[in-house]
């Protein structure tokens, strides 16, 4: 991944789950947000590169939080480049947790999962999407911050596998710095096991490459094999590993 790559990455993920305030401070992302999402309020760095003095860095990040009236988080790679500002945290007993993958594939690989029954894709997300973040199974404080976050975001699709009037499966794909971004990836537990989930992603795949986009990314826990798999079907491969680092895990 080039510089540029990475940057636009980057921007493209707060962009999907529309933080409510974004600030930019000597090459870093400055989310602000009172919800259950990581990526919208946790600082994260344009690029891999060492910060000048990682402890004036530290403070300063953390200030702008303060300010904000939120604790400071931040969200880095796993990378030796950030080692300096990794001891700096520990320093101030910041814990880290929640390994991440960043990883990125072409979106005709993604429509190859399912090229004849794709989901149904819109361009605003209807009751029936929203629910499947409030089903059984699902942290319902979560999902209900999630679909906010992804409602309120410009330029993103929501894919959706409907039977017999209900929504079973469903997605969003985000696009925006010319890069195509999967975010909320949900089945219905009863409806798990019956490639819904490789539907949604090939209609939302089919909609983003119809205006002009080619390259797509997500983020997937690295403890989350199962989801693994689907996108390595997908074509996906990681680019990079981040951590969350915070004073209390976030969530």
């Amino acid at each position: 991944m080039t510089s540029e790559d990475i940057e636009a990455i980057e921007r493209a993920t707060l962009a999907a789950v529309a933080p409510h305030t974004v600030e930019e401070f000597d090459g870093w992302l400055l989310p602000f947000d009172h919800g259950t999402v990581g990526r919208a309020k946790s600082a994260v760095p344009l690029r891999h590169e060492a910060p000048r003095d990682a402890a004036g860095l530290l403070a300063a990040i953390e200030a702008r939080y303060a300010y904000q009236g939120l604790p400071a988080a931040f969200r880095m790679a796993d990378l030796p480049c950030f080692d300096a500002l990794r001891g700096a945290l520990l320093e101030r007993n910041y814990q880290r947790g929640k390994p991440t993958l960043t990883q990125t594939s072409d979106l005709r690989s993604l429509v190859a999962l399912a090229p004849e029954v794709p989901a149904d894709v819109d361009t605003t997300p209807d009751a029936g999407w929203a629910s499947v973040f409030l089903g059984e199974g699902f942290d319902p404080v979560d999902g209900a911050s999630r679909v906010q976050a992804l409602s309120r975001a410009a330029g993103t699709l929501f894919g959706s596998v409907r039977e017999d009037g209900r929504t079973v499966a469903a997605g969003a794909l985000a696009l925006s710095h010319g890069w195509a971004s999967l975010h909320g990836m949900r089945t219905q537990q009863s409806a798990r096991g019956r490639g819904l989930a490789g539907r949604v992603m090939a209609g939302l795949a089919q909609a983003a490459l119809a205006l002009g986009y080619e390259r797509v990314f997500l983020q997937v826990e690295a403890g989350n094999a199962p989801a693994q798999a689907l996108y390595r079907r997908a074509g996906f491969l990681t680019q990079w590993t981040y951590e969350y680092w915070t004073a209390d895990r976030v969530a």
